[in-house]
């Protein structure tokens, strides 16, 4: 701090650590106002270029050390103590749970319900903790840079904190592993293969958003009839950008209904669809997109 005080400083310090809410509840110095903070996400499908695939970012993420691993069952090795080694050393060395057993199977309940509004009490059930724990350790996920919450939208800020978020594990890896996963295939068309396109595509939008600091917000919205946008991309001094993600290769005009409805209601937005068609279309005022170039249409300067 005393070198970073001086007028004519000319030293930079990179300072790195994985200890995020040691961090954040220690007491630690932060050197506010003289050091900037990032985050070092897994790796993005732009950062991997022509050694992406989507196959393998939707089985086994992208950590660098999964994706340098050539074998399945090395990676499935890597991904299960990854997991196990943050339960040891972010929550138990740190004490931030009395028991780690419960936390434990939390964290199983709280992987297979990746992408889901939250229902504490539902969670706490299969989990068998208390809701007021269940909210807690969700809490712990996010302090530790496990998983993110994804808040409902509204347009007031305060009627935001009514509705009960969202919590997405941030690698597709990570999550497959702490749902015990590991094994089970993702086949296209069905619905673990649409889930898993969608939390890679949301994955991907945080992860940008701070890599490339636009300063973007993110949520989602449904309705009390279950009519839902799946993402809704909030830019300063623009309208919103009304998301839908669809696994498909050819996306059926018709299931696009909600995207319009909500397009016509939320005045000033725009409506996308980020999937996997090769080639971009325009269906009654909504752009299909290929996922990639959808991407790089919510982050242009």
């Amino acid at each position: 701090q005393a070198i970073l005080d001086k007028p004519k400083n000319s030293f930079k310090f990179y300072l790195t650590g994985s200890s995020a809410r040691k961090l954040k509840r220690g007491g630690a110095n932060l050197l506010a106002g003289r050091a900037f903070v990032f985050h070092l996400h897994p790796l993005t499908s732009f950062e991997l270029g022509s050694d992406f695939s989507l196959t393998d970012a939707l089985l086994w993420g992208t950590l660098p050390k999964a994706i340098d691993l050539q074998e399945a069952e090395d990676r499935k090795r890597f991904l299960r103590a990854y997991v196990q080694t943050y339960l040891r050393e972010e929550i138990q060395i740190e004490q931030a749970v009395r028991k780690i057993e419960p936390f434990r199977k939390f964290l199983e309940v709280a992987a297979q319900s990746n992408g889901e509004i939250l229902n504490y009490s539902r969670l706490g059930r299969e989990a068998g903790v208390e809701p007021k724990n269940v909210e807690r350790y969700f809490q712990i996920l996010a302090d530790t840079l496990l998983g993110f919450f994804l808040e409902a939208y509204h347009p007031s800020v305060r009627k935001r904190q009514l509705y009960k978020p969202k919590f997405y594990f941030f690698d597709l890896g990570a999550c497959r592993a702490a749902q015990n996963a590991l094994d089970i295939p993702l086949a296209e068309r069905t619905y673990a293969y649409g889930k898993a396109f969608e939390h890679h595509v949301i994955v991907e939008c945080i992860r940008l958003n701070e890599a490339l600091e636009r300063g973007l917000g993110f949520s989602y919205l449904r309705t009390k009839d279950d009519a839902e946008v799946d993402l809704i991309v909030e830019r300063p001094g623009k309208g919103p950008l009304l998301v839908e993600i669809k696994s498909s290769d050819n996306v059926d005009s018709a299931e696009l209904r909600n995207l319009r409805d909500f397009g016509e209601a939320i005045r000033g937005s725009e409506r996308i669809v980020l999937c996997r068609e090769r080639s971009p279309r325009e269906a009654g005022g909504i752009s299909i997109l290929p996922w990639q170039e959808g991407l790089r249409r919510i982050f242009q300067p």
